[in-house]
């Protein structure tokens, strides 16, 4: 029970600095910005703000953006806080590390490799979905048998069904191509996104420019046809309505559901031991980029839902798909470029995070070192774990539908956030001596209202989310007991008499 709960000392994680196994630092402030609008800007914009107006609120969900954009702004805070204390690879991870014990670091660390590689998966989903409108404007198209996942969930029915398709190749190949960028180098993958970056900030700068000339106010006339609520507890709706497969509808679904279009401002905290001044230049990253991303994606959403009715948007490519059906066809070619770039940024940073969880576990040796460890000599990179990382994605990617990839993500996130959070008001009662280079303002509303939201938001999701939630946890588990306990450094630590 000891090592349980032992709490890995603020002074070892600082060590871990120290010697060659670790990563090189390279990343500034604005570089580290520009990563945390990479990870943010994407599927979110140009993919999820279709199916959660169309499925969950209506015209809505320009509040439904407001409402998790604030649950992030508390989480963000705790984060910054964190990453400037601790300026180490592993994120919130290594948070719980330090404040709740090995235990609990573990939960929050399997919870991490779920949010990144299915998140990662989701987001080629989306780039697959743009990929495909993009060549069919030059009459092209991808054979039937692998242009999407095998199945499909359909809200109307309340089931799966079959999609005639034997898996998505373009989301498999795009894995791979960002998997080899990945294992290149950090200042290769930094640089790749910055352009990606560029470019698609002008595509939605583009969005917001010239769509706004063409909203029509009816189209908001109707403002939330499924209501503001979607609040439910295990499966059990508190307030709002439901769908025919007991799905709750409302504003806070589909802030729970979008809330996934945020993910990304996390991912700067994995990069602090990449960065140039991490006590500094992290909680600039992180803020800048969430503040930007908010502002932007509540812009692009009313637009969205001023353009076109919200049961007639498209839900594989709603921007594209709605500046088509005003007559700007030009528009298309440009949108969907954008999205494609918007849309492997995202996934290069998520996908360029899931690694470095994995590093900081591999060096508490709850997961094998040799392999998730591995730093390439050449391009001091985790080079093993990006690939392992690369190949789970594609499969994921590959196989499984869209619907259930973002909810399943959204989950994952949404507890991790509340674990940081806590972590947060442990820490400052436990350590207040330590040194503290960015606080969290208005401590402790700050952590308990980031508490608060994210946990109203989890219980927005469906039931069934929550069964995967558990059983992915379960099966890390038993991964934890049947291997990462016994090969702990923290253990042998409490053997040897180091740590009481």
């Amino acid at each position: 029970m000891n090592q349980f709960f032992a709490r890995k000392p603020l002074s070892l994680l600082l060590e871990e600095m120290k010697g060659e196994n670790r990563l090189r630092r390279i990343l500034g402030p604005v570089t580290l910005t520009s990563l945390g609008v990479g990870a943010i800007i994407g599927t979110g914009i140009f993919v999820l703000t279709g199916i959660a107006a169309h499925d969950k609120s209506g015209p809505a969900i320009i509040l439904s953006f407001v409402a998790a954009g604030i649950a992030c702004v508390f989480a963000a805070l705790c984060y910054a806080e964190f990453a400037s204390m601790v300026p180490v690879a592993g994120s919130a991870y290594t948070y719980a590390y330090a404040t709740m014990g090995e235990f609990f670091a573990w939960i929050i660390g399997w919870d991490l490799i779920l949010e990144y590689a299915v998140g990662s998966a989701t987001v080629a989903h989306g780039w697959s979905h743009y990929f495909q409108d993009f060549i069919g404007i030059f009459g092209l198209k991808i054979p039937l048998i692998f242009r999407k996942a095998p199945m499909d969930f359909d809200p109307a029915l309340g089931h799966f069904v079959a999609t005639g398709s034997y898996f998505d190749l373009p989301a498999i190949i795009i894995t791979i191509i960002i998997t080899f960028i990945l294992i290149k180098g950090i200042q290769e993958s930094a640089n790749f996104n910055a352009t990606m970056v560029g470019i698609k900030v002008a595509i939605v700068l583009l969005v917001i420019g010239v769509g706004i000339f063409f909203i029509n106010p009816d189209n908001w006339s109707n403002f939330a046809p499924f209501g503001y609520g979607g609040l439910t507890f295990f499966g059990k709706t508190v307030w709002g309505q439901e769908a025919m497969d007991g799905a709750p509808l409302g504003m806070l679904a589909g802030a729970a559901m979008i809330f996934f279009a945020y993910i990304g401002f996390d991912s700067v905290s994995t990069h602090a031991e990449e960065a140039k001044n991490p006590r500094k230049d992290v909680p600039i990253g992180i803020i800048a980029s969430l503040l930007i991303c908010t502002v932007l994606y509540i812009l692009v959403a009313g637009v969205l839902t001023g353009m076109v009715p919200y049961n007639q948007i498209n839900i594989d490519a709603p921007v594209s798909d709605a500046f088509n059906k005003v007559g700007l066809t030009w528009a298309q070619f440009v949108i969907s470029l954008g999205a494609l770039a918007g849309i492997t940024s995202v996934l290069l940073v998520m996908m360029l995070s899931q690694p470095r969880v994995m590093l900081a576990m591999a060096r508490d040796g709850l997961v094998p070192p040799s392999v998730f460890g591995a730093i390439h000599e050449k391009f001091r990179t985790p080079w093993k774990s990006t690939i392992i990382t690369g190949i789970f994605v594609g499969i994921l990617a590959g196989f499984l539908p869209l619907r259930v990839l973002a909810e399943l993500v959204n989950i994952g996130t949404l507890f991790a956030f509340v674990v940081v959070c806590t972590a947060v008001l442990i820490m400052r009662r436990k350590h207040p001596e330590a040194e503290r280079p960015f606080k969290a303002p208005f401590f402790p509303l700050t952590p308990i209202l980031g508490i608060i939201t994210c946990s109203v938001l989890m219980f927005s999701l469906p039931l069934e989310n929550w069964y995967r939630l558990f059983g992915w946890l379960a099966i890390g588990m038993l991964i934890y007991f049947f291997y990462g306990r016994k090969h702990s450094v923290m253990h042998k630590m409490i053997q040897s008499g180091e740590i009481k």
